[in-house]
């Protein structure tokens, strides 16, 4: 079932910057997520209920990015934006919704640079837009140096047995389908990466 809401906001600002996907700020084009990893920390939070079965998609989200990023811009407040920290903003609904496209096209616009995890093939579509963004970006000084990059993406991966995935990773693309597109954004010239959690035998 999908949904739609009114938000105010779509862009969460940190208390500090996080020490390991380097993100000062996230956003999450949707509410629950198809994939229904049965590990998925948000099925602890207040975001958990019914997480694949509902799929909540946030009315006006790029309209009001482009306001809150303009002021952020405006201050210098430049820092890394983590697209989908608490669902998979490559899921499935995007390939018909496009929400999280049209939210990259307002980073694009304003020039923050970017940190995307996923388990989907779907960021293939979205690469040349990425490109412009690690092109663009304007990085925080301590970051310009290291890592010097506008766009880092990270795929996740829980197991490579794909019996496994299946079981636990109900609604993902396989692991083989991931491999092959970390393969394809490295090849792209990408700053790369993987998100072994949680690791499972």
């Amino acid at each position: 079932m999908i949904a739609y809401k009114e938000v105010r906001s779509i862009l969460n600002k940190h208390k500090k910057r996080d020490s390991w996907f380097l993100d000062d700020y996230s956003i999450n084009p949707y509410e629950g997520c198809g994939f229904n990893c049965t590990y998925c920390y948000v099925h602890g939070s207040k975001y958990g209920e019914n997480l694949a079965d509902k799929i909540v998609i946030k009315k006006e989200a790029a309209s009001i990015l482009d306001k809150q990023l303009a002021n952020r811009a405006r201050k210098n407040q430049f820092g890394f934006i983590a697209v989908g920290s608490a669902t998979d903003a490559y899921m499935q609904v995007e390939e018909e919704i496009c929400l999280t496209k049209e939210l990259l096209k307002v980073i694009l616009k304003h020039r923050f640079p970017v940190f995307i995890s996923t388990k989907s093939e779907l960021i293939k579509r979205d690469l040349d837009l990425l490109k412009q963004i690690d092109a663009n970006a304007i990085l925080p000084e301590d970051l310009k140096q290291d890592p010097g990059r506008g766009v880092i993406i990270s795929f996740s991966f829980s197991t490579l047995d794909e019996k496994l995935a299946k079981q636990i990773e109900p609604g993902a693309p396989a692991p083989q389908k991931r491999l092959e597109t970390l393969k394809l954004c490295s090849d792209n010239g990408f700053l790369c990466g993987v998100n072994a959690m949680p690791l499972l035998p």
